[in-house]
């Protein structure tokens, strides 16, 4: 929406302001700046889930939520469940809510949910007790087989796809009697859409993505920087 382009804006703008000309020599600062310009591009990544998670005094809706809930709501009406995932935890709170308000049945998985519990929901919902199952990424990357779901909701996008890929799998999983739908929801025009072009352009990074490391730590400090600028 129009308010939460001028919110991102914002964020991005003083991003670039604060690190304009600020590149040192010394690898003790070179370091610290790489992690103030990864801190500020978290930031924006966060503003485009759900404006709240950066500005929540000024209540701004968001759009993402609302595509969720388009999608959640079609879904549900012609008999599908859903994986969702997010990488940040207090997203899927905002989601958890937002199923709370709506009454609507789901399971959920983070990476403080104890082994116990984290059973009794994969179960649970392997035997229909729920439509939506919230799980963060990192924590429903491997280990879990849900072909109870035959779609698949990416709220972000991921540093690395293969971790992606990875969560996806979940419903792809040995069993699975149907085929498997998968969203991936990007605002357009900012930094989502600039990660989702750099899988296409780094594959030569494709050895250490499958060996899981954080495709963000083979990016230049400058390269960084250079997404959150126009």
């Amino acid at each position: 929406s129009d308010e939460e382009i001028t919110i991102y804006e914002a964020l991005r703008r003083e991003a670039v302001e604060k690190h304009r000309g600020s590149k040192n020599k010394s690898a003790k600062k070179s370091g610290q700046r790489h992690l103030q310009v990864l801190a500020e591009i978290m930031k924006l990544r966060r503003a485009c889930c759900n404006p709240n998670l950066v500005r929540p005094d000024l209540a701004v809706p968001s759009t993402k939520l609302e595509r969720f809930s388009a999608i959640v709501s079609e879904l549900l009406d012609n008999g599908h469940k859903a994986l969702v995932f997010s990488q940040f935890v207090d997203h899927l709170k905002i989601l958890r809510d937002y199923l709370d308000e709506q009454q609507i049945v789901y399971q959920y998985l983070d990476g403080s949910t104890p082994a116990k519990k984290r059973k009794q929901s994969i179960d649970a919902f392997q035997n229909g007790e729920g439509d939506v199952f919230l799980i963060s990424l990192k924590a429903g990357g491997s280990g879990l087989n849900l072909t109870a779901a035959d779609y698949v909701i990416h709220m972000d996008p991921w540093w690395n796809p293969a971790v992606e890929d990875q969560a996806s799998d979940r419903a792809h999983r040995i069993g699975q009697q149907r085929p498997v739908t998968i969203y991936r929801l990007v605002a357009k025009g900012t930094i989502e859409e600039k990660i989702v072009g750099l899988h296409k352009v780094k594959r030569d990074l494709a050895d250490s993505l499958l060996a899981g490391a954080d495709m963000s730590i083979k990016v230049s400090t400058d390269e960084l920087l250079a997404l959150i600028q126009q």
